[in-house]
């Protein structure tokens, strides 16, 4: 994936979003770790799963409101963030819409 660094995009607080396919960084975690990458992937393939990027977001806005407007509870992020150190999830073993088994 390519990754672009800046100061703006994500929001402070946050290392990078992934938005339509491209990693966006902030410059002070540059270079990004590999789980860092993972994690980011992760998302991709979720946005995948779900037909495409638009759908993806769509999808992950429904489900922030959804849990309280809460980032950990929304179940591509607990998908993302439980597989984010298994480096070879995705390619080894990942299921289509996995991210429906971490609903809260």
């Amino acid at each position: 994936m390519k990754t672009v660094y800046n100061k703006i995009i994500p929001f402070k607080g946050y290392r990078a979003i992934m938005l339509f396919g491209v990693i966006f960084a902030r410059r002070e975690y540059k270079p990004l770790s590999e789980i860092d990458i993972n994690h980011e992937k992760i998302h991709r393939e979720q946005a995948r799963d779900c037909g495409g990027y638009v759908w993806f977001y769509l999808k992950y806005a429904y489900y922030y409101v959804k849990y309280g407007f809460s980032y950990r509870r929304n179940p591509f992020e607990r998908e993302a963030y439980y597989f984010q150190s298994d480096l070879g999830y995705i390619e080894r073993y990942r299921e289509k819409r996995n991210w429906k088994k971490f609903y809260i």
